[in-house]
């Protein structure tokens, strides 16, 4: 039986590591190691992006990091319940043309017993920012 630990029900600090974990592997900007932290048939809402199982979210994101070059993630914990974890996120990325944004967004998290992911709802704001004005390097 496939598991990914820390499992739940979360304490806080079970919690603030299972998000690390996860800020950990979107930095790595490996679809294939994120994809494994997520049950075969996870939903995901992203924007207004609709995604079904592992397969999807393997190309979602190799679609997504195609686009979104340089791009360096910061998760904050926000609250947590037996296997839910709500995160604040922003993270920083740069077009092929050269511009920099911001993203801010919140996620809601769902997990299984075994401590996949099964539920993903994302709400993401981009925000166009001078280099300058980076906070992530």
């Amino acid at each position: 039986m496939e598991q990914k630990h820390p499992l739940p029900p979360f304490t806080l600090k079970t919690a603030k590591q299972k998000i690390q974990l996860a800020e950990d592997a979107w930095n790595s900007q490996d679809p294939e190691k994120v994809s494994k932290a997520y049950t075969t048939d996870s939903e995901w809402r992203n924007r207004d992006t609709f995604i079904s199982g592992r397969e999807e979210i393997v190309l979602f994101l190799q679609k997504k990091w195609e686009k979104e070059l340089n791009y360096k993630l910061k998760k904050e914990y926000w609250a947590h319940t037996d296997n839910r974890i709500a995160v604040r996120f922003e993270y920083e990325y740069q077009t092929k043309e050269g511009n920099w944004f911001r993203a801010y967004g919140n996620e809601n998290w769902e997990f299984d017993e075994n401590g996949l992911m099964a539920k993903r709802y994302a709400s993401i704001n981009d925000l166009a920012i001078n280099e300058e004005d980076r906070k992530f390097r």
